[in-house]
């Protein structure tokens, strides 16, 4: 894709957004760290998918697919991938940037503040319920990632494979990407 696109020129597929400007996609993924607390992947598909309208649903699906199997946090490497997609290197450090500038500093603020009161029995009921609503928000996003892989069982049933692997049978992530990679990939190529 061009990089050199004007913000009011359409993406070729229709019902997306226009390809967003470095500023917005600094603002886009500065707006995501700083409302992400308990994991940004719950709300950054819908903030590209549903609200921004930069990826379709299956587009993301697809991206957070390849950024799960690189190294690193899932979500640095959407807005790297993303970045990259619409405004080449710039583009990808003004994602990565915009992402980790407002919850870095939000986190050295916070550690200083829970260095103070970490003992305070009121601090710890907020965590637990932190991370209460964190579960509840990843589940959410679980089925929203699930539902385009309802057309296409195979893709489905790899997916439902490596749930088992890593949350039942806890099985290392490496080697069952190893298996499951290569496996998914000649099962797409088969299919299209």
């Amino acid at each position: 894709m061009d990089h050199d696109l004007s913000s009011s020129e359409l993406q070729p597929e229709s019902g997306l957004a226009p390809t967003p400007t470095l500023r917005e996609i600094f603002g886009g993924f500065l707006g995501l760290g700083l409302i992400s607390f308990g994991g940004a992947l719950p709300l950054a598909r819908r903030a590209l998918v549903e609200q921004r309208r930069w990826l379709s649903a299956e587009e993301f699906t697809d991206l957070l697919g390849l950024c799960q199997f690189l190294p690193g946090g899932n979500v640095i490497n959407l807005s790297v991938a993303m970045g990259m997609r619409f405004r080449g290197v710039p583009g990808a450090l003004a994602g990565l940037l915009g992402l980790i500038a407002g919850p870095s500093l939000v986190v050295i603020g916070l550690g200083v503040l829970y260095e103070h009161t970490q003992n305070d029995p009121h601090v710890r009921h907020l965590f637990a319920g932190l991370a209460a609503a964190a579960a509840g928000l990843l589940i959410s996003m679980a089925v929203k990632i699930v539902l385009p892989l309802r057309s296409k069982p195979l893709a489905a049933l790899i997916a439902a494979l490596g749930f088992v692997a890593i949350a039942v049978l806890r099985l290392p992530l490496l080697p069952t990407m190893l298996v499951l990679t290569p496996l998914s990939i000649y099962i797409a190529a088969r299919s299209a």
